[in-house]
């Protein structure tokens, strides 16, 4: 464990101290803004104990506090922000630094953007689904959803795509040569070539070709290319056959490099789509607009009823290796049901979870679009309700950062799918609370008008 993050938090309380050169926030913003209530309404010493487990009371420097850490990652969420544009937010917006914890109005940052990604890191996505669970129990303790909606669920897959661009055979293979040509100046290995740029040329040559449909000549380009790749891949081994050091550095870039230049096009089994984030599958969903996406399946979970606040997701994960759907429901199921803490009564799913491997008490549990029997008239309305998770995808992609991963590792797509699910609930949250503050003044103002007549 490392010395500057072994003591626990020093975590914030809220006081009533007065600063002559500072300025106070909850002076100078609305407190009934929905931000302010939300802010109030999550149960922040829940999130300390659950975060502060992965600490130990060791010596060393103190980490930042649970309430300002666990508030940036909803709002990043939240708003579909990157982490420097949530920086830049976050100084110039008093309400983002009142969610945080901050008592005084900060002019300058009170963190760095780093601490974002090591913390997101050492929490990984089995705390992180801590901030997905106050989701729920916030959007339960302000009437926003009944405690019975989590009982019935409507369950489906879709694809989390990486930030990587779109794979070709040449562009891999180029890329592969110019990271071993980079490390090897770095480390000063001296090669008798680069190819740096004839193997640009090649490519270039490859491209045109291609758009052109002269796919002879293309070929004949991408034979180049591989040629290239496996002169400079066997002049390293060269260099590197009798230094330790040299050979731990290179076994890994090595190691993409031989399996892109190995990899054919129909083959079996895993390829290699980016050299920086190798965990990439390349996925098909039958989209006739996009037959096929480079990223990380992703179960999503939804309520069957549309609550008071709206369709809240009740779970999410990354299912990395591309898993048959059916087959997903043995993890998903127990995982659930204790994120929620409730018993699931019932599950629908579409015809893609048909011959499910769900675990035996809900084997009978589960309904697949198009089934007939054991369906009964309030099954068949609740089918009618399954289409109703596609929108809820459609949100999570387009505003709340599923829709192109710039997490890295398989680690990131785990985190990143858990953090886009609380940042669409708490998203929700607002809306609701923004509704409740309209209905307390049209209420109010009926009342003063009844008065005044």
């Amino acid at each position: 464990m490392e010395r500057g993050f072994a003591m626990r938090p020093r975590e914030r309380r809220e006081t009533s101290e007065q600063d002559l050169f500072r300025s106070r926030l909850d002076q100078i913003i609305d407190m009934k803004h929905a931000l302010v209530k939300l802010g109030r309404a999550i149960d922040w010493r829940f999130l300390e104990d659950t975060f502060g487990a992965v600490y130990t009371d060791k010596p060393g420097q103190p980490p930042l506090p649970t309430q300002l850490m666990a508030g940036l990652a909803i709002l990043k969420h939240t708003y579909d922000l990157s982490d420097e544009a949530l920086c830049d937010r976050w100084v110039e917006n008093p309400y983002f630094q009142y969610f945080c914890g901050e008592e005084f109005f900060q002019h300058v940052l009170v963190f760095d953007r780093s601490s974002l990604t090591r913390w997101r890191q050492r929490m990984g996505e089995e705390k992180l689904q801590a901030l997905l669970q106050e989701s729920l129990a916030v959007a339960t303790r302000t009437n926003a959803m009944k405690p019975s909606d989590l009982a019935r669920v409507v369950i489906d897959t879709t694809v989390q795509p990486k930030a990587v661009m779109f794979p070709t055979d040449a562009k891999l293979l180029n890329r592969a040569r110019e990271r071993l040509v980079r490390l090897a100046k770095k480390l000063g290995v001296s090669l008798r070539q680069s190819y740096r740029r004839v193997g640009k040329l090649a490519l270039i040559k490859h491209q045109r070709y291609a758009h052109a449909h002269q796919f002879k000549r293309a070929n004949r380009s991408l034979r180049k290319l591989k040629t290239y790749l496996g002169r400079v891949i066997r002049d390293i081994e060269r260099h590197i056959v009798r230094d330790e050091d040299l050979r731990e550095a290179f076994v890994r870039p090595l190691f993409l490099a031989r399996r892109v230049l190995e990899q054919e096009r129909r083959q079996r089994g895993r390829k290699v789509y980016s050299l920086h984030a190798p965990e990439v599958e390349c996925i098909g969903k039958g989209k006739a607009h996009r037959p096929y996406e480079f990223g990380v399946k992703v179960s999503v979970a939804t309520t069957v009823k549309h609550s008071a606040g709206g369709q809240f997701v009740t779970h999410a994960a990354a299912l990395p290796g591309n898993p048959y759907d059916g087959h997903t429901l043995a993890t998903v199921i127990p995982q659930m049901q204790a994120l929620v803490g409730n018993i699931l009564d019932r599950c629908i799913t579409d015809a893609g979870y048909r011959g499910h491997n769900a675990p035996p008490d809900y084997k009978f549990k589960v309904y697949t679009a198009g089934q007939k029997r054991r369906v009964t008239p309030q099954i068949k309305r609740e089918f009618k309700r399954r289409a109703a998770i596609e929108p809820v995808i459609g949100h999570l992609k387009e505003h709340h950062r599923m829709g192109r991963n710039h997490l890295a590792h398989a680690s990131g797509d785990a985190i990143n799918a858990v953090l886009a699910a609380a940042g669409y609930n708490f998203r929700r949250l607002l809306a609701w609370l923004r509704l409740l503050l309209l209905r307390i003044l049209i209420a109010l103002g009926l009342a003063a008008q009844f008065k005044s007549a």
